[in-house]
């Protein structure tokens, strides 16, 4: 029997598990006590898990949190100034055609610039515009900007308006060459002359049989020219322009109708001269395909008023008994040609028609502008006997405008 050493437990009771009970006996490295799985004492698990040595971790961790949430404030900061101040861009590139209507807002402005992909941010050119002091001073007019320009850049330009040497000549929608003539006077030369053929376009491409004028062709919008210009440039900028526009006219529709580019044309010109509320447009050209399909006449006054050159006042018996083939009171079909020269809009809208059963519309009552639309004659004539009530109770004056 091997003699116990005094003072010390028993081998059995003492050993570690899986220690030689041999090593624990002789007292070697496990004498007297044993050790915990981390080297505190038996049951003790290692280091406290809060207070003692545990503690130098989670200042460390706070450190860390702490120079994230700084570091995002920072790169927040950086970009708001970089989007801001805009350091390393460029000039810009391409070309931006736009215009500046006259007493448009920095709001307004701004908006049409980001729509434009002139500036990439409506919010940051107005700010910057406001921060620089330089928000009372952008003029309006015709401008060509550049894709993704500065802000600063851009503010620049349109501080700058139009030099003095250019002149603005806006060609509204719808006018005939007639009417547009008085407009162009600042510029030499004949307008209406200028624009009985082009050799930048031949009707006869657009399907138009026996056009005498580029009377549809001449797009409508606002030019620039140098002072001194021949009217000459100003048609070749319009017709340039309508080229550019009635490409990007879905024509599929309307030659399904068996009806050529140079038919929706002469619809659309039509629309331009009826058509006030923008909304109504498919409306009333859904009229004209109807009439067209049913073999009624469009009776559309404006088409005597294009023949007798009479753009306001009430029309006369004879008048409206004009024999002109343009007469659509007398005639039936389509008149020979545009009596205006249409906007994109009404292109659109004389191409793809809104699908409608209405062969009638009638000037609203208080509609200011707007029309009253009828499938059948008897609802027409109840429209229209409406009117005249309110045009004679009014001695005889328009009902539209209340």
């Amino acid at each position: 029997e091997s003699e116990a050493i005094p003072g010390a437990p028993a081998v059995e009771s003492d050993a570690i598990p899986g220690a030689p009970a041999q090593r624990a006996a002789e007292g070697g490295r496990f004498r007297g006590r044993a050790r915990g799985p981390r080297g505190g004492p038996p049951g003790d698990g290692g280091p406290p898990r809060f207070g003692g040595p545990g503690r130098a971790r989670r200042p460390r961790g706070r450190r860390l949190f702490a120079l994230a949430a700084v570091s995002v404030v920072l790169l927040g900061v950086a970009w708001f100034l970089a989007s801001l101040f805009q350091p390393f861009k460029g000039d810009g590139e391409g070309e931006v055609r736009l215009t500046i209507p006259q007493g448009a807002s920095l709001g307004e402005i701004a908006d049409l610039l980001e729509s434009k992909g002139v500036v990439s941010s409506s919010s940051f050119f107005q700010l910057r515009a406001r921060l620089a002091g330089r928000s009372g001073n952008l003029k309006p007019g015709n401008y060509t900007l550049a894709r993704d320009m500065t802000f600063m850049g851009a503010l620049d330009r349109l501080e700058q308006g139009l030099p003095p040497d250019v002149v603005q000549i806006g060609v509204p929608e719808g006018l005939s060459r007639a009417e547009v003539a008085p407009r162009v006077s600042r510029l030499k030369g004949n307008y209406v002359k200028a624009t009985r053929r082009n050799p930048n376009l031949d009707p006869r491409d657009y399907k138009a049989k026996g056009a005498k004028s580029l009377e549809g062709f001449l797009f409508p919008a606002t030019y620039e020219l140098k002072k001194g210009q021949r009217v000459r440039r100003l048609v070749d900028q319009q017709l340039v322009a309508f080229k550019r526009n009635f490409e990007t006219v879905d024509l599929r529709y309307a030659r399904s109708r068996n009806l050529t580019p140079y038919d929706v044309l002469i619809i659309a010109s039509l629309i331009e001269r009826e058509v006030q509320v923008p909304k109504e447009r498919p409306i009333v050209a859904s009229v004209i395909y109807n009439r067209l399909k049913a073999g009624l006449r469009l009776d559309i006054d404006a088409t005597v008023r294009f023949v007798v050159k009479k753009w306001s006042g009430a029309l006369r018996v004879s008048e409206l008994q004009n024999p002109s083939p343009y007469n659509t009171r007398v005639h039936t079909g389509l008149p020979p040609g545009p009596i205006g020269s249409p906007g994109l809009a009404s292109i659109k809208a004389a191409a793809r028609p809104a699908k409608t059963n209405y062969l009638f519309y009638v000037a609203a009552v208080c509609g200011n502008g707007s029309h009253k639309f009828a499938s059948t004659d008897a609802q027409f004539q109840r429209y229209v006997d409406a009117y005249n009530r309110a045009r004679d109770e009014r001695g005889g004056k328009s009902p539209t405008e209340c």
